[in-house]
């Protein structure tokens, strides 16, 4: 659990200095099979506070932002922020509890999502 908040306090001191401007929503299209999963948990656990594409809300920041991209929050960063919750660091929300009830395929599945509704947007 210390490796984990390690990995997550790093990550945190690596978010200062970013601009701040959620992203309009649009409509990503016709999402893959594959996705599909994926696509249903988010809107199920998700959607309410990040949004039905991403994009965010005034209870959650969006996700389809450079913030997010990979090369800023690696996969594990979200699965982290899933798994335990997080505090916030880019946005004016309160904090992000732990989403219960995902197991590793459901958690994987969103992310999954996560990055292709990002890719669409020109992020990945």
């Amino acid at each position: 659990m210390i490796r984990g908040w390690a990995l997550v306090a790093t990550l945190l001191a690596a978010c200062k200095g970013r601009p701040d401007q959620p992203p309009a929503d649009v409509d990503p299209g016709p999402v893959p099979a594959a996705l599909a999963e994926g696509e249903r948990t988010y809107q199920t656990r998700c959607r309410e506070c990040h949004g039905p594409h991403g994009v965010g809300t005034t209870h959650g920041p969006p996700l389809v932002h450079p913030y997010y991209e990979p090369s800023h929050h690696a996969d594990e960063a979200f699965r982290l922020a899933i798994r335990s919750g997080v505090r916030p660091h880019h946005w004016h929300f309160g904090p992000m509890p732990p989403i219960s009830g995902m197991d590793d395929r459901a958690v994987s599945a969103v992310i999954g999502y996560i990055r292709w509704l990002q890719q669409q947007r020109g992020i990945v």
